[in-house]
């Protein structure tokens, strides 16, 4: 176990002062990564076992003021468009409430529409009407409708099918068919697969050259990087080893050395952790560190489910296959 430990209080103080700081120029900048950003210091403090430290209603009320009724998802900031990414934190901040009720029927139907409306022919889905395709869009459209209960055969067979063809011969997965193979794409394909009940579309073979390319990732200083010959980055202990954990063989990568890594990446004086050591600190890679760190069962940490990236106690819930 590494000498540095983890400064659970600053990381809660970080995450609470985030939304103080208006009268800085960053807060403003940063609207259209408002909602996720409230969804991930919302994980980070369930993780962290303080969820109650954010005003729950408050909160909720500000998911609710992002709806955007033009496009029938969730925007990033009110009076932002709507987007599948912003769709997904909106609905992964309810239903870590408990409160999808609060968006009633008719916005549900509008969800699933919006949702439906981005799928392509091919099975790909573009993040909003703009067309931009990415298999982090599949991802997002199959959990959005896993959580809204809405998966069909019709949506699912060719989602399956796109996510296929993203597979790459070095055991990796592009943004797109014959894309350079990256670790955050290797995450979104195969959760994917793991929420509509579709790994075994994968052979064994296959699932083990995946686990190797993924363990490959772990570079000397212990963290893991995104592809080749890239700088280790805290966000892939949760990329990599969410996806190594989905496959059952996270015990690949070197725990004790991972550990060490973010636990150096933490900043000892305001809290939050960085992408890598004395870098500044933000949300984002707090919230996936920890993330990795709970894969790993460090002390005093909640589980978080490797598919979803939220508590099992809500994902268990969760429609995890197709109907017909």
């Amino acid at each position: 176990m590494s000498e540095q430990q983890l400064l659970r209080d600053k990381h809660i103080d970080y995450i609470a002062s985030l939304d103080t700081k208006k009268d800085d120029l960053e807060y403003w900048l940063s609207e259209h990564l408002r909602l996720n950003g409230v969804y991930w210091g919302l994980t980070a403090l369930y993780l962290l076992d303080s969820i109650e430290t954010f005003n729950k209603e408050d909160v909720i009320q500000f998911v609710l003021s992002c709806w955007d009724h033009k496009t029938g998802g969730f925007a990033a900031f009110p009076r932002h468009d709507g987007h599948l990414l912003t769709t997904l934190s909106g609905l992964q901040i309810l239903a870590t409430y408990n409160a999808l009720e609060r968006l009633g029927s008719e916005k549900q139907e509008q969800l699933e529409k919006f949702i439906l409306s981005n799928q392509k022919a091919d099975g790909s889905f573009q993040g909003d009407s703009f067309g931009e395709v990415d298999t982090r869009f599949v991802y997002t459209a199959l959990s959005c409708l896993s959580i809204l209960h809405k998966l069909t055969k019709e949506v699912v067979e060719p989602a399956v099918s796109y996510i296929l063809r993203c597979y790459n011969f070095d055991g990796g997965f592009g943004l797109n068919p014959e894309a350079e193979s990256h670790a955050a794409q290797a995450f979104t394909c195969i959760a994917a697969l793991a929420i509509v009940g579709k790994l075994d579309s994968l052979t064994p073979a296959q699932q083990e050259n995946i686990a190797v390319w993924l363990s490959e990732r772990q570079v000397p200083e212990g963290g893991l990087n995104g592809r080749p010959s890239k700088l280790p980055d805290v966000c892939y202990s949760w990329w990599v080893l969410s996806t190594l954990s989905i496959l059952q063989k996270a015990d690949w990568i070197d725990f004790p050395k991972l550990t060490e890594f973010i636990l150096h990446c933490q900043d000892p004086k305001n809290g939050g952790i960085s992408d890598r050591p004395d870098n500044e600190v933000d949300v984002f890679h707090t919230v996936f560190g920890l993330g990795g760190l709970s894969i790993m069962k460090y002390p005093g940490l909640r589980d978080i489910d490797p598919v979803y990236c939220m508590p099992y106690t809500v994902t268990k819930y969760f429609q995890r296959k197709y109907s017909d």
